[in-house]
């Protein structure tokens, strides 16, 4: 069912993610996005960056301070310019650092810099002698959302990679222009840092992007329909592997943004 929202216009995406490291479990399981709006925290941060280690600890606090995944979904995406001969930073990808760039462009920035947080597309700086990332966020939840999403997850037949089907509506053209975007993340990772600025420190890391997929764009009637294949690196911690959807415009404001409620290792061996 479409949610009609009250404000401009709604978006719809369904979703079917065949996740699996395994093609011989049966499971499956669907989330749906509610009335309150949920914000989007992006990280852009690199294990090359001193100053970058307290802004990762950070981030994974958040649950501690009770704010869920139904309230703020963070994403840590880990830049490449840092990297050197001294250490290559091993989540990082350019993409990355380009989505970096183009998101402070279209704020009329002409410079990017870790650690660096977005929340719904705006810069936030954490306080000094008090955080107010909550009233922050809460401030977003109390807004009207502006899409609907659906994800639902399906255990893969025939491959050992996942498959994502996504069908869009827009209900207006002005919001045609928005972009939607699939993140798979992991989290509780570790490094022993042997080089850079942080040589001989163990990081940790969470909300980590493996894979971001997008910008999809909905057609002249705000419609799309796309179907997508993740890899999944045999590597990765299956019980660890999470997917985000959201819907973004140009500028960075995100209209609806949803997290798997279900774990992919229920998939898995």
């Amino acid at each position: 069912m479409l949610i009609d929202f009250p404000i401009t216009a709604w978006i719809s995406i369904i979703i079917g993610l065949l996740i699996t490291v395994s093609a011989t479990n049966s499971f499956g399981c669907s989330s749906a996005s509610g009335i309150q709006r949920v914000a989007l925290l992006e990280l852009y941060t690199s294990e090359g960056c001193d100053s970058c280690p307290p802004v990762d600890d950070w981030i994974s606090t958040l649950p501690s301070k009770h704010l869920s995944d139904d309230q703020v979904i963070p994403l840590a995406f880990h830049v490449d310019y840092w990297n050197d001969r001294e250490w290559t930073d091993q989540f990082s990808q350019a993409s990355f650092s380009d989505r970096q760039r183009l998101l402070s462009a279209r704020r009329g920035a002409d410079f990017v810099f870790t650690p660096q947080l977005l929340l719904n597309g705006k810069n936030y700086h954490r306080a000094i002698f008090f955080d107010d990332i909550g009233s922050e966020i809460k401030e977003i939840n109390r807004t009207a959302p502006q899409a609907n999403i659906q994800i639902e997850v399906e255990p893969s037949a025939t491959s050992l990679d996942s498959v994502v089907n996504v069908a869009i509506t827009a209900g207006t053209p002005s919001r045609i222009q928005a972009e939607v975007f699939l993140a798979l993340s992991e989290n509780n990772l570790a490094t022993e840092v042997k080089g850079g600025e942080n040589r001989g420190k163990t990081l940790h890391h969470d909300y980590v992007v493996r894979q971001l997929v997008g910008p999809l764009k909905p057609d002249n009637e705000g419609n799309l329909q796309y179907r997508y294949e993740f890899k999944i690196d045999r590597q990765w911690k299956p019980q660890d592997l999470r997917i985000t959807a959201f819907v973004q415009e140009p500028n960075g404001d995100v209209l609806q943004a949803i997290s798997t409620a279900c774990r992919i290792d229920q998939a898995s061996n």
